[in-house]
Order: structure tokens, then C-alpha cells, then sequence
């Protein structure tokens, strides 16, 4: 038995919010996977558990996660998988392959349950219910940083000074409420950079959707009154919006001023625009969150809808994994966990059934939401409506769920017989090449499986040793790095990382040099599929499949499976253009003061200032750059030295 105390915290982004001390250690059993040594390794743990609240996780032999859960009590909780007979298969399988277990204690089970929720999205364990869903939620900023404030669309840690509205359902739901929001405000949306440099207004101004401050159109005071209206409409006074511009726009007719008229006549229709295009029959709620359930053929989806300010901000369907022998009560409680391990929680939240813990997840919210947060299942009124228009939303969005999935595995299903599978391929790794000339050339690797593409296992190769106009050299390259280190870290195949089908994007060469790369590697048993367009380049639907034996097949023009093939390889070879061009910028932007060890943004920038270039920074004496603002003697004497190391 080992202990491992708490030093760097264990678990991810957020809990700097935590400051109090907790303990952490490690308790490690034998590597024999069965049942009986799970059990061991468990009342091992057990003997030194406290009657204390906190999180504990379950770790195979390879130490990956298996299971993290919270509690109340952790010995009372933990003991509970020493009776095995009480447990479902699925449990009793986890317990099977437990050999270690790491414990965290808490202050409070509200901040075990936070901390359960982020651990869980950092390790996504096997054994939890896990939210598939790996987009964040776009929001609307409304920076504070500039004295023009600008307006825009944010994903992300929410890290820049502003005021931030939502989280809008999808990015096109955020980009249709600011295209109407400029044109009702006129705010500005272009980058610091960009509005530094007007010196006339740019079509935004000229089209009616922003009030031109760069050049000063609009003096501090008005844009100012404009940001505040912005502010009061989002925050869910747009009634009282409307009506002072209906007022001004009257007061605008009366003077005879029929410019200003029109102008705050087309600001008005956008209001309304937005309004109409966001109405709901949510009477009383201002900001509140809802959330309907529906299960059908052993699987589960969420429907949640978004209301800020009194408006719809769109809803959008989830379908949580790993719910096997969960209620669907438990389900929807630990979906909520973890949607809102990102999503700051609604100070209302309105759910279709009861939950086994609601106090505890109001009281767990309440911190993340800076107030109190009231989780209820309505039973009559407008309330109700909604959730039954929630309930049917989630019924009907699974239903194209499953509808889809079914489409997806007979898809799955022809194309392993086509490309002569033993079964449909469970993961499946596309690869191709990007560079330009040669220059600043990177290999691309994208990962799809029965669900769609898993985004966050995408990988980048930057290209090290191979001649960089030699795309085979390239492709072999990658694949003994991929390879390689997939041998290394995962010998015995057990994590799931292992592809069932590589499909490169090229011809016969790039077969061959990909077939080269495994067998030097020692493996021969992961099958290889190049797909190449056909004779006619131009003509879609043509493409050839290279086999490792040397055969070449080809699929109708109109075979779904055909269809399938294509999107994951045009899915690479997005991404490998989108890492390539970003390469590229990074490469654009990079300055020579970026080798110098020491020199950071500022000081690279008063170097820059003062010299007009980098390559009069070189030319400098000594003397020289110790004049320069802002920069120490050492500093000079270090990019001195650099430049001149001889001397």
C-alpha cells in the first residue's frame, strides 16, 4: 500500500475556487485482473477511508481511470462495492478491473459533487455517464476592455473584462442575435488592431450597423448610451427599450429630422426582429434553464431549452453514454453535473422529473452561480408547457437519433464488406499531408467512430526529419511517430486508441510507404485502406481504393458507403489545410527576437520601437541598446551576446 500526498491539485480548470485543504492518496493492489483482487484493493482502501466527504476514482492496472464518484461518507460509500452481490454486471465488472484507487476529501458534499463533475470531464471514466458533447457554448461579449466597447461572439474561458450573455444553443443562433444587435445598436465588432487604423468609416458604417467611433462619428457619451441600452435589452429590458427608440423616433418625425426618423425606424424593426424570431411562452422567467428527458431502446436524450432576459436563446439535444443500469432520475442528475461544470447555471432551472439529490445540486450551483439557484419540476401553468414542450422535443430528437445510428451502422456494416473488414470498424484514423512547396509541412490525423468524428482526439504531426517535399517520406514519418508511440504506451491495445481501419488520403505510393512504416514496426495487423481520386480528378465520385496487396476496387457513384469515405476524407484534409494555414500565420507574425532566451513580448517590443526592425536590433552596439527604453543592462548585454558571441 502507497500513499501519494496532495501537491499539485488534482483536478482540472475551476478549482481555484476551492481554497480549502484537502487530502489526497493512492491506495495500489496487484495487477491480476479479477474480482476478488478488486474487492481486496477496495477494503484495503476502506481500513483508512475517514467518515468524510469527498472523491474517490478507480483505476485499472495501466492506472486510467475507471469510475469517479462522491460521497457523503467515503468509507460508508466506498464499502459498498465490497458486497458484490448486491451490484449490477456492470459494476461488478469495474470492481473486476479495479487496482487502484485514488481518495480526495472535501469540506462539503456540494463541493465533492463540483469536484466529481470536473473530474469526470477531464478523465471521461468507462463507468460514468458521460456528456458526449464536446463543443462549448458560444456566448456574446460585450468587452469592457476599450472605451468603445466592442461586441462578439466568445467560446471558452471566460477570461476577457466584459459582460457576457448566454450560452446561446449554437454559433448560428449567436451570429444572427449580433447581426441583429448591431443594426438595433450599431455597435462596433471589429479587433483593437483594425480600429486603431481607420481613418474612414468601413462598410459596417455604411450599411447601418455601426455608429463609426473610429473616426469619430459618434463622440464617448453617445456610444456610451448605446452600450447601456445593449446591456439593459440583453439583460431582459427590451420592452423598455423599444419603447425609448419608438419615443425618440416620434420626437425625431415631429422635428422634421426624417434621416434620424429612418434610422431609429430600422433600428426599432430589428428589435422587433429579434423579439419575434426569440419568443416564448415564458411568463415569469426571466433566466432559466429547461431540461426534459426521453429513453427509448436502452438509449437516452436531453433536451435542454435556454431563456436569458426573458428570451428564447435556443435549445439543442444531447445524448449522455454509459447510462446502463442508471435510472433515468440518476441520469439526468449527473448530465446537470457536468453541463454545468461549464455553463454558469440559470438561477432557475426547471426539470421534467424528480432528482435523487436536488437540494444538494441547488446548493452545489449556488456556488458556481455567485446566488441562489431554484431546481423544480413544475406541475401546472405556463411552467408546465414548457417542459412539455421540452418533453416532446427530447422524444422526437431521439427518435432521429436513432433513426440515425441505424442508418449509420447498415453504412458501418457495407463498407467493412467492401473493404473487406472481419467486422464494421469501431475507430477508424484518416491521414494526410498539407504543406506548400514543401514549407511548413505538418501531417494531419482525424479519428471518426460509430457516433460521428471525436474531435479531441485530432492530431497534428509537425513534419521533423523527412524531406519536406517528399509526401511518402512524410506519411512514413508520421505513421512510425503515431505508431511508435502507440507501442510504447499501449502495448497490449487495452485503451481503446488502437484504429480498427487507417484510410490515408493518396494513391498507391502513400500505400506503400504507410504498409513500409508498420511492418518496420512490427505491425501487420491494422488494416490500410488509400483512397485516391480516380483517372478524372475533376469528377467526384471516381475515387480508387488502394489495397496493401497491391488490388484496386472501386464504388458506384451513388453507394452511401461511397458518401462515407468521401466525408472522412475530406474531414482530413480540412484539417490538415486549417493546421496548415495556421502554421503559416504563426510563421508570418514570428519576429528573430524570438530565439533570444529572456526577451518577452514587452521587451521585444520596446526593442522594436526604438530600432524600427529586428535586423537594426542586430546591427546595434552595446552602447546602443542600453539606451533603449525599458530595457536593463543585462537584458542589452543578453541580446548582444546573442547576436555576437564571439565578441
Amino acid at each position: 500500500m502507497s500513499r501519494t500526498p496532495a501537491g499539485t491539485p488534482e483536478h482540472p480548470r475551476g478549482l481555484e475556487r476551492f481554497n480549502e485543504e484537502r487530502a489526497t492518496y493512492t491506495v495500489r493492489g496487484s495487477d491480476q485482473p479479477d474480482l476478488a483482487k478488486g474487492c481486496e484493493v477496495i477494503r484495503d482502501t476502506v481500513r483508512t477511508l475517514p467518515h468524510r466527504p469527498g472523491v474517490y476514482r478507480m483505476q485499472d492496472s495501466r492506472g486510467d481511470v475507471l469510475y469517479v464518484g462522491k460521497a457523503r461518507a467515503l468509507k460508508n460509500r466506498v464499502a459498498n462495492y465490497t458486497q458484490v452481490e448486491r451490484l449490477p454486471g456492470r459494476l461488478q465488472r469495474m470492481v473486476a478491473q479495479t487496482r487502484s484507487m485514488t481518495i480526495v476529501t472535501t469540506n462539503s458534499e456540494a463541493e465533492a459533487l463540483l469536484l466529481e463533475a470536473q473530474l469526470i470531464k477531464r478523465y471521461r471514466p468507462p463507468y460514468n455517464v458521460l456528456l458526449r458533447d464536446d463543443k462549448s457554448f458560444p456566448f456574446i461579449l460585450l468587452r469592457a476592455d476599450n472605451e468603445f466597447p466592442r461586441i462578439m461572439k466568445h467560446r471558452g474561458a471566460r477570461k476577457a473584462k466584459g459582460n457576457y450573455y448566454g450560452p446561446f444553443a449554437s454559433a448560428g443562433s449567436v451570429n444572427t442575435t449580433i447581426n441583429a444587435l448591431q443594426k438595433l445598436f450599431l455597435l462596433r465588432s471589429c479587433t483593437d488592431s483594425f480600429f486603431s487604423r481607420r481613418d474612414r468609416p468601413c462598410l459596417l458604417y455604411q450599411i447601418k450597423r455601426c455608429s463609426a467611433p473610429c473616426v469619430g462619428r459618434i463622440d464617448k457619451e453617445g456610444y456610451a448610451e448605446l452600450v447601456r441600452e445593449a446591456k439593459d435589452f440583453l439583460g431582459g429590458k427590451s420592452s423598455a427599450v423599444q419603447r425609448k427608440i419608438e419615443e425618440q423616433m416620434a420626437g425625431a418625425a415631429e422635428a422634421l429630422d426624417f434621416e434620424r426618423a429612418a434610422m431609429l425606424r430600422d433600428r426599432l424593426r430589428a428589435a422587433t426582429f429579434i423579439q419575434g424570431s426569440q419568443a416564448i411562452n415564458a411568463e415569469g422567467l426571466t433566466d432559466a434553464d429547461i431540461f426534459a428527458l426521453a429513453s427509448k431502446g436502452g438509449q437516452i436524450g436531453v433536451q435542454a431549452f435556454f431563456i436569458r432576459g426573458g428570451q428564447n436563446w435556443g435549445h439543442r439535444a444531447f445524448f449522455p453514454t454509459h447510462t446502463e443500469d442508471l435510472s433515468d432520475e440518476d441520469v439526468l442528475q449527473s448530465f446537470l453535473t457536468q453541463f454545468y461544470e461549464e455553463v454558469p447555471p440559470a438561477r432557475t432551472i426547471l426539470v421534467d422529473r424528480d432528482l435523487p439529490e436536488r437540494e444538494l445540486l441547488a446548493e452545489a450551483f449556488r456556488e458556481l452561480a455567485g446566488g441562489k439557484v431554484e431546481i423544480s419540476v413544475p406541475q401546472r401553468g405556463s411552467r408546465r408547457r414548457l417542459i412539455e414542450q421540452a418533453t416532446r422535443n427530447a422524444a422526437e430528437a431521439l427518435d432521429r437519433r436513432l433513426a440515425e445510428r441505424g442508418t449509420q451502422a447498415r453504412i458501418l456494416r457495407e463498407m467493412a464488406e467492401f473493404l473487406e473488414l472481419p467486422e464494421a470498424p469501431q475507430r477508424i484514423e484518416i491521414y494526410d499531408n498539407s504543406h506548400i512547396q514543401g514549407t511548413k509541412a505538418l501531417g494531419a490525423m482525424v479519428v471518426a467512430g460509430p457516433e460521428g468524428f471525436i474531435k479531441n482526439q485530432y492530431r497534428k504531426f509537425n513534419i521533423r526529419q523527412a524531406q519536406t517535399d517528399d509526401d511518402f517520406a512524410m506519411m512514413r514519418e508520421v505513421m512510425t511517430r503515431r505508431f511508435g508511440r502507440a507501442q510504447e504506451e499501449d502495448p497490449e491495445r487495452e485503451s481503446g486508441t488502437w484504429p480498427d481501419l487507417v484510410l490515408i488520403d493518396g494513391g498507391k505510393g502513400q500505400m506503400n510507404a504507410v504498409k513500409d512504416a508498420l511492418e518496420e514496426l512490427g505491425i501487420e495487423d491494422v488494416a490500410l485502406i488509400a483512397i485516391a481520386k480516380g483517372p478524372h480528378h475533376g469528377r467526384e465520385g471516381r475515387e480508387v481504393f488502394h489495397f496493401p496487396d497491391g488490388r484496386e476496387k472501386m464504388l458506384p457513384v451513388n453507394s452511401p458507403v461511397l458518401f462515407h469515405l468521401q466525408r472522412l476524407r475530406d474531414e482530413v484534409h480540412r484539417y490538415a489545410i486549417g493546421a496548415h494555414r495556421a502554421k503559416r500565420s504563426r510563421a508570418i507574425t514570428a519576429s528573430p527576437l524570438d530565439e533570444i532566451p529572456g526577451i518577452g513580448p514587452a521587451r521585444k517590443r520596446a526593442l522594436l520601437l526604438h530600432f524600427g526592425t529586428a535586423g537594426k536590433v542586430r546591427a546595434a552596439s552595446l552602447d546602443d541598446l542600453k539606451r533603449t527604453p525599458g530595457v536593463s543592462a543585462g537584458v542589452a548585454q543578453a541580446v548582444y551576446d546573442f547576436y555576437h558571441p564571439g565578441g
